[in-house]
């Protein structure tokens, strides 16, 4: 069983590499593509949220 802090690396880890893809999307403009990736990254943010992660130095898009 993995611990907290295994998870809060993994998750911060997707979280990060989710916004590199979000940022190529909107640059590409493929919003579709844009659209499934903010889903993920809100999911994401919301379970950083709950485990306690502060976001300010990770979350470039801020949305």
């Amino acid at each position: 069983m993995p611990s907290n802090a295994e998870i809060a690396k993994e998750t911060i880890e997707q979280f990060i590499k989710i916004q590199d893809y979000m940022i190529l999307a909107k640059e590409e403009n493929a919003t579709k593509t844009y659209d499934k990736l903010k889903k993920e990254y809100l999911s994401l943010k919301a379970l950083l949220n709950v485990i306690g992660v502060n976001l300010i130095d990770i979350d470039i898009m801020k949305e």
